[in-house]
């Protein structure tokens, strides 16, 4: 299979047949983790350290469970974003006061005879309660009217008519409390309007539509009986921002949620960066013109999602809007490679290694997918306008693949009927699909679908999704030269190295923007690098936390070292491709290339080694219970003192050692890739056992 494997990878048959070799088995589990793609398959083979062809280094279990996955954004001004509040308190909802209505009528029943209960029900028919005006409200009511104005609006429902008031109310906001107010306390019921006096006047509502009952200003601001604007945010604005918490959920899945609950287009829905579904993140959202009142309601209907932190703001939030994230991870069941090596020391030497010298600034494993082929292979035919081997190669069966799409696969194998394979696709499956329907209008000739038939799948393909292949061979590309490039010089900067010139306050190319990778590509092609000269090497200015390599494009600059471009000509040479010549008719696929900075570095490094026993037991605590035990603290009265992160256990039989991390990155590094490098550990299988697959 690995021959199989690596001959679609390094090679472009005119007719490749996918169907015969990617058909579905059962597989064990150490069979299945040797037909995932590996690191070695996507140009990852370099440690900084060395200690790892010593086996040094040590292995352990990530993701076991969510909270062993912690990551907070770290936005513009240097801010960890936590998750402060569960949303504003909008009391209870119509519904709650309904049930709780009849759960108080029920308990009013409960002591009455058979007689008395069917007396009050019958007078409950005759005199059914128009409005129910509580204590409170009427104290505050009379605060601001007169005894006998009051009268007189309650008896408005009997005698529907209208009144007004002889109290004036020259002050604005005055009035618009008052407004305010008479739409709670009697329930919607009634109408109110400002005379040219400035009296009231007041009427039984005629259930006429909202926007011809307020005013424009009343209907975007909330103001409540005690005059705070919008539940304290001041005054509404064209942005609303707040905080997403997430367990187990992507971005993207989020957005989408909101979108449909709202009702809005999900172009309204904006965020600074893209975070992993396994694990629970916080991260800042945007919505346009959104009230703070109907997205804080959503917290009901939500499932492993809280909204909070809201607040307005004059501008949206866009992609690459943050300084990077916060990442406390946890590796359980920790055991050094070479059993005789203390963990204690192992994990020490380990960490101090990351903390000075960091990690090769990889793309990591989720940027080449999940399945038995690597979006990468995808990138390489549809570069190469091999549509048809592109096509299908996404509808082919593999041997590992998501359960629920392995019938339609199936279906396509053995019928090559895309009408039937299609009733059987996951919608979800968004290129499948594309495709799938795109050839149901299609003729089939007698050696299949043309070429033209896959392009127009290929093409019908979401954006963000299709430039997701050719992203990941410039991606493949980088890692292999990056690896390349260590494994000639190491860590000393070159004669010809490139650098970033002026990198602050630089416009986004339009392919940056409409990218799903703004995190992992630091720059674009208004951006521009120098090569280093003999001069720049020998004074020393630059390290090689400075050194850039571009991703293959158009608009970019190879490094002047003749060794390395020459990687770059070689590599790309295997699968048909020119470095200097990334132009295509489809200017999708025209790729302008960026750079990206070879090393990165760590921020806020620290670790701790735990003790623990039960692998079913958090050893963290997330955002949402720390906020929780704070907020019960102060429903007691107790001081709200700080909650560890650290879940501690002091049991004797606690024989486990965990592990947990903590650190900061910037938006164009992967947390999986600084882990490889501070275990000495491959990370092809993130939720598994890490495995010394290097030698």
């Amino acid at each position: 299979m690995e021959e199989t494997s690596n001959s679609i990878k390094r090679s472009l048959p005119a007719e490749p047949n996918p169907k015969e070799a990617f058909k579905k088995a059962k597989l064990s589990p150490a069979e299945r983790a040797q037909k995932v793609v590996q690191e070695h398959d996507v140009g990852i083979t370099q440690y900084v350290n060395e200690v790892n062809r010593a086996g040094g280094g040590f292995f352990g279990t990530i993701k076991q469970l969510y909270s062993d996955f912690l990551v907070n954004e770290v936005d513009l001004n240097d801010k960890v974003i936590h998750l402060e509040d569960e949303g504003i308190d909008l009391g209870k909802t119509k519904k709650e006061r309904r049930m709780e209505q009849r759960q108080n009528d029920r308990a009013d029943l409960q002591d009455k005879t058979p007689e008395e209960v069917s007396e009050i029900k019958e007078q409950l028919k005759t005199e059914k309660p128009k409005y129910t005006l509580s204590d409170e409200h009427r104290e505050q009511l009379l605060s601001k009217i007169t005894e006998e104005e009051l009268k007189e609006i309650e008896e408005l429902f009997g005698n529907g008519t209208n009144m007004e008031t002889k109290t004036t109310f020259p002050d604005k906001q005055a009035r618009g409390q008052l407004h305010q107010l008479l739409r709670v306390a009697f329930q919607g019921k009634l109408e109110s309007a400002t005379s040219p006096e400035n009296t009231f006047k007041i009427m039984l509502s005629k259930n006429a539509p909202k926007s011809d009952r307020r005013r424009v200003q009343e209907s975007i601001n909330h103001v409540d009986e005690n005059g705070v604007l919008n539940y304290g945010l001041g005054q509404f604005k064209k942005y609303l921002h707040f905080t997403v918490y997430k367990e187990n959920r992507e971005t993207m899945e989020v957005a989408h949620l909101i979108s449909k609950f709202l009702r809005i287009p999900p172009k309204n829905i904006n965020f600074s960066g893209t975070k992993d579904r396994r694990g629970v993140t916080c991260q800042r959202f945007s919505i346009s013109k959104g009230k703070v009142a109907r997205v804080s309601s959503l917290n009901k209907g939500l499932t492993n999602i809280v909204l909070g932190g809201f607040s307005y703001e004059d501008d949206y939030l866009k992609l690459g809007d943050l300084n990077g994230n916060e990442f406390t991870i946890t590796v359980r069941d920790i055991k050094s490679f070479n059993p005789q090596d203390n963990i204690e020391d192992t994990v020490e030497k380990c960490f101090n290694s990351l903390k000075n010298n960091g990690f090769i600034n990889y793309y990591g494993m989720q940027r080449f997918g999940t399945f038995s082929i690597s979006t990468h292979v995808l990138g390489v035919h549809i570069l190469n306008s091999d549509w048809k081997a592109a096509g299908e190669l996404i509808l082919s069966e593999q041997e590992i693949v998501t359960p629920d799409s392995v019938e339609a696969r199936r279906i396509w194998a053995e019928t090559s009927d895309p009408a039937l394979a299609l009733k059987s696709m996951p919608r979800r499956y968004t290129a499948e699909t594309s495709i799938l329907k795109a050839l149901t209008n299609e003729k089939k000739g007698e050696n299949g679908y043309s070429q033209n038939s896959y392009y127009k799948g290929i093409i019908s393909i979401p954006r963000n999704l299709k430039l997701m292949y050719v992203h990941a061979y410039q991606s493949y590309i980088w890692n292999l030269v990056a690896s390349k490039r260590f494994e000639m010089f190491g860590l000393e900067v070159q004669e010809g190295d490139l650098v970033i010139i002026d990198p602050e306050d630089k416009p986004k190319s339009e392919e940056a923007e409409d990218s799903d990778f703004e995190e992992d590509v630091a720059t674009n092609n208004f951006i521009r690098a120098k090569p280093l000269t003999k001069e720049d090497v020998e004074l020393g200015k630059y390290s090689i936390f400075d050194i850039v390599l571009p991703l293959p494009g158009f608009d970019i600059l190879y490094p002047t070292n003749p060794q390395l471009k020459q990687v770059y000509i070689d590599s790309m040479a295997k699968d048909g491709l020119n470095p200097d010549k990334m132009g295509r008719k489809v200017r999708d696929f025209s790729l302008a290339g960026s750079y990206r900075k070879i090393m990165g570095k760590p921020k806020n490094l620290s670790y701790k080694i735990v003790n623990y026993k039960d692998d079913s037991a958090p050893l963290l605590r997330t955002d949402l219970e720390i906020l929780r035990f704070k907020n019960e603290a102060k429903e007691k009265g107790e001081e709200a003192t700080a909650i560890p992160r650290i879940i501690e256990c002091s049991d004797s039989d606690a024989d486990k050692k965990a592990v947990i991390l903590t650190m900061q990155l910037g938006t164009s590094s992967y947390a999986t890739m600084a882990l490889r490098e501070f275990m000495k550990a491959d990370t092809a299988r993130m939720s598994q056992n890490f495995n010394n697959t290097n030698s």
